[in-house]
């Protein structure tokens, strides 16, 4: 197979390293980049570089913010009574998109995940404890992923908050509404059935 000139050939090396994008894929997005005018190239090449100097995480929470705490830390209409634990900022991103959610959040920047050599150390962990040990805090919600990691993780943490005077819960799982029992898979329906509740 012939190769691409130079720099186009960087660019698809480069853009074949995101997540999800393959050898094909990038050439596609190369290509497109060599069609569209050259300020919409390099708007996304701006843009990207903004992300990586202005963007860090919150001081507080973890999530990703613009300046030393994220806009939902300083937002005086939180409930600063309630804190979600979640593994991602995607996944709290996830949560405010539901609206259902007005407390507080702490983003632990992955999940605990032996094999792949990821430990308590090496998320927020200890900064959460410190969190709920200042107190203020009546119930923290374990939000993370339904895996076999995330509840690892979640169980990790109840463990860890357990000497302090919060209430731990953990976010309902099951059917869906609108759904029909005949399609839902066999995790799902033991979820369902084991975080029953009084009607």
């Amino acid at each position: 197979m012939s190769e691409f000139a130079g720099s186009v050939n960087d660019l698809v090396q480069q853009l074949g390293r995101l997540p999800g994008i393959g050898r094909k894929s990038a050439e596609r997005l190369a290509f497109h980049l060599l069609r569209v005018p050259k300020a919409e190239a390099l708007a996304l090449s701006e843009s990207i570089r903004r992300v990586r100097e202005n963007i860090h995480y919150c001081a507080d929470c973890f999530n990703l913010a613009e300046q030393t705490r994220c806009e939902l830390c300083l937002d005086p209409g939180r409930n600063r009574t309630l804190l979600c634990v979640v593994e991602q900022p995607r996944d709290l991103m996830s949560l405010e998109q539901s609206a259902a959610y007005r407390g507080l959040y702490h983003v632990l920047l992955g999940r605990i995940a032996p094999l792949d050599g990821i430990g308590p150390d090496q998320l927020t962990i200890d900064a959460l404890v410190d969190r709920v040990a200042g107190g203020g805090f009546q119930e923290v919600i374990m939000a993370t992923n339904p895996t076999v990691e995330g509840d690892g993780t979640a169980l990790y943490i109840s463990n860890l908050l357990a000497e302090f005077p919060v209430k731990i819960t953990r976010l309902a799982r099951g059917i869906t509404a609108g759904s029909v029992l005949e399609y839902a898979n066999k995790e799902v329906l033991a979820d369902a059935m084991t975080g029953r509740r009084q009607w």
